[in-house]
């Protein structure tokens, strides 16, 4: 998954090569630290648990130390440090389900399941908008994953390049959804003030200014356009997928690019 560009947590900030070990279990173990049932494993869900819970801004080593009740020294003991943490986090949240729901037949079907999974991972994890994925450290979930979206993707018949661009065509699609939706909810918390009572402070002005004559399309639209009805979302994922729909056609039917 890809993040947003200007975030200020970036992937792959640490010693490479040691989280590379940590995420495929290829390096030394630690030993045994002070508190017994101290685990990798747990370092890194009281990391994400932290941040789902208070941000980003929030998780420090010193934070996940006292979440787990133990000696901040005692973490080093499993990670090096926040950089290598934050890549075991990422890769963490990215582990596909053991038994995910059928997303039905052919490749479509699997891209529209992947963007829906994807808000739902943003949603479940808004810090996640907050890290510039540019550059990613792949671990085992981030590689199982692609995977699993390949395999159900290859009968496309695209090339290798178009079918990855397929993926980070939803991928930043999902991206875009999910930091307005993000954004929204900031608004509210910060303002004290709902979607509805936001819109109702502006009503006054706005309806004096659809009578002036000088906005006539915007005047002329219907009392439902600007409702929580319409799925904004499902629309534009449904569009590209119908682009893409059209594109494999043409390929299919030798007509190229």
């Amino acid at each position: 998954m890809s993040g947003g560009g200007s975030g200020a947590q970036t992937s792959g900030g640490g010693d490479i090569a040691r989280t590379l070990d940590l995420l495929w279990d290829t390096g030394p173990r630690p030993s045994r630290g002070p508190k017994p049932g101290l685990t990798l494993e747990r370092v890194v869900e009281a990391a994400i648990e932290v941040a789902d819970r208070d941000g980003l801004g929030a998780l420090s080593m010193r934070r996940i130390a006292t979440e787990l009740g133990t000696g901040t020294m005692s973490l080093y003991r499993y990670v090096p440090g926040k950089a290598e943490l934050l890549d075991l986090m990422l890769d963490r949240v990215q582990r596909p389900a053991e038994n995910p729901a059928d997303p039905g037949d052919g490749w479509r079907a699997a891209l529209e399941a992947l963007g829906r999974a994807a808000l739902a991972l943003y949603r479940r994890h808004p810090w996640l908008l907050e890290v510039n994925q540019s550059r990613p450290i792949l671990g085992p979930s981030a590689l199982d994953g692609m995977e699993r979206v390949l395999a159900r993707i290859k009968p496309m018949g695209l090339s290798d390049p178009e079918l990855v661009s397929a993926i980070i065509m939803i991928d930043g699609y999902v991206v875009g959804a999910a930091r307005t939706q993000l954004y929204q909810e900031e608004a509210e918390r910060s303002s004290g003030l709902t979607d509805a009572q936001f819109w109702e402070a502006q009503r006054p002005a706005l309806e004096k200014a659809m009578t002036s004559g000088r906005y006539p399309v915007l005047a002329g639209l219907s009392e439902d356009t600007f409702g929580s009805d319409f799925d904004h979302f499902e629309f534009g994922l449904q569009r590209i997928l119908d682009g893409l729909e059209e594109f494999v056609a043409r390929r299919a039917a030798g007509e190229g690019a």
